[in-house]
């Protein structure tokens, strides 16, 4: 087991200091040595636990600096994640002293000023699959030149509805070209998809002894479903909190929510699955530069953001599978910051954080609301008094 980054240059350990990282993580250390080999690689590791910089840290001693040509191709699944990918590289070209430039790619976006910035030859292309095969098409990406593609998220991009660029994407580069497959969560079926599109690729899966951080206080609040928002209001106005994600499961809700709150003068806004790439870009800065503190939004359109300084997070709507809880309360409590999640359920949903407790191994405190302040609810064999269904 390597404890270090002495496999790496001396540039870029003094560039993840700046960061304040100074060891490497279980899937750092199990996959640098193997980009390096130039093998092919499908990795499996939790959101969280440093797989951007894997792949990103092996991948900047191998590019050639010298020359102003394409090298590498990143594929992402969405607009966030394609941003925050491309801002990481950013970061650690500028602390490492390393220039090595890469360019955002994304689709509904002016392509001609894309075009324009590809004449530059950046080393690193990072963007969804639908756009970059449109450029190669073009010829405006020289497939040629490419050593490396990463598939982050390859449990999305390697779906039937995402596959078809990918592939094609594929097969334009060369032969030996080196393919890596990253994901939080990468089941069989994907596996077997990635291994025909590869040679011989070596498979990483990262076991977690703490799936989710120490650092996070997990409660629930229970209520009737009609009065959830009503919760969520008062909860906003005891805590104050900085910065929080509110996650709802229904596109239709999430803008409902969103008035309600503006209507009580909270300062929020909203991303789900429809809305448009400004409109998603726009919220998102606000929350990162704090003229929001509420983002509220659906698993799909918060999928990849990596947000610092968040607080808590709210299940408006609790989720039925426990890796989106796992996905959604990863949000905080990152970097050795405490957080807290805060679930607003109804009595029939309570089998769910039962259903956490055990899978996690976690302790979600049941609590209510009394008088603008939270306080503990004593729960007796699972079953919830009469008196607090409707908080007051």
């Amino acid at each position: 087991m390597i404890n270090s980054f002495n496999n790496l240059n001396n540039s870029l350990i003094e560039g993840l200091k700046k960061s304040n990282i100074t060891k490497p993580t279980s899937v750092q250390n199990q996959v640098i040595p193997l980009v390096f080999k130039n093998k092919d690689i499908i990795a499996e590791s939790e959101t969280g636990t440093g797989k951007t910089l894997a792949y990103l840290l092996p991948l900047f001693e191998k590019i050639n600096t010298s020359k102003k040509e394409m090298q590498t191709i990143i594929l992402a699944p969405t607009h966030e994640l394609v941003m925050q990918i491309h801002n990481e590289i950013k970061l650690l070209s500028k602390n490492s002293n390393i220039n090595i430039k890469s360019i955002a790619i994304i689709g509904e976006v002016n392509i001609k000023r894309q075009i324009d910035k590809l004449k530059e030859k950046p080393q690193i292309i990072v963007g969804s699959a639908g756009r970059v095969l449109e450029l190669i098409k073009k010829r405006k990406i020289s497939a040629h030149t490419i050593k490396t593609i990463v598939i982050d998220e390859g449990d999305r991009l390697l779906d039937e509805n995402n596959l078809f660029p990918v592939k094609a994407i594929i097969k334009s580069v060369m032969k030996d070209t080196q393919l890596m497959v990253f994901s939080a969560t990468i089941n069989e079926k994907t596996i077997n998809t990635a291994k025909k599109l590869m040679k011989n690729p070596e498979i990483i899966k990262i076991k977690n002894t703490t799936i989710i951080s120490d650092n996070i206080n997990h409660m629930y609040f229970i209520c009737e479903k009609r009065d959830k928002i009503e919760v969520l209001r008062k909860l906003l106005s005891s805590i104050k909190t900085k910065k929080a994600i509110v996650f709802i499961n229904k596109n239709s809700e999430i803008q409902l929510t969103n008035s309600k709150l503006l209507y009580h003068h909270i300062n929020c806004s909203s991303i789900y699955g429809n809305s448009s790439k400004e409109d998603r870009k726009k919220a998102i800065d606000n929350f990162k530069n704090g003229k929001i503190n509420i983002l509220i939004a659906s698993d799909l359109a918060a999928r990849g953001l990596d947000i610092k300084g968040i607080t808590h997070i709210f299940n408006l709507d609790i989720p039925e599978n426990s890796k989106e809880y796992l996905h959604r309360v990863g949000r905080t409590g990152r970097a050795g910051n405490i957080g807290t999640a805060i679930s607003i359920i109804t009595t029939q949903e309570l089998f769910l954080i039962n259903k956490f407790e055990k899978e996690f191994n976690i302790n979600i405190k049941p609590k209510k609301i009394y008088k603008g302040s939270i306080m503990d609810l004593h729960v007796k064999n699972s079953h919830v008094p009469h008196t607090f269904k409707k908080l007051k």
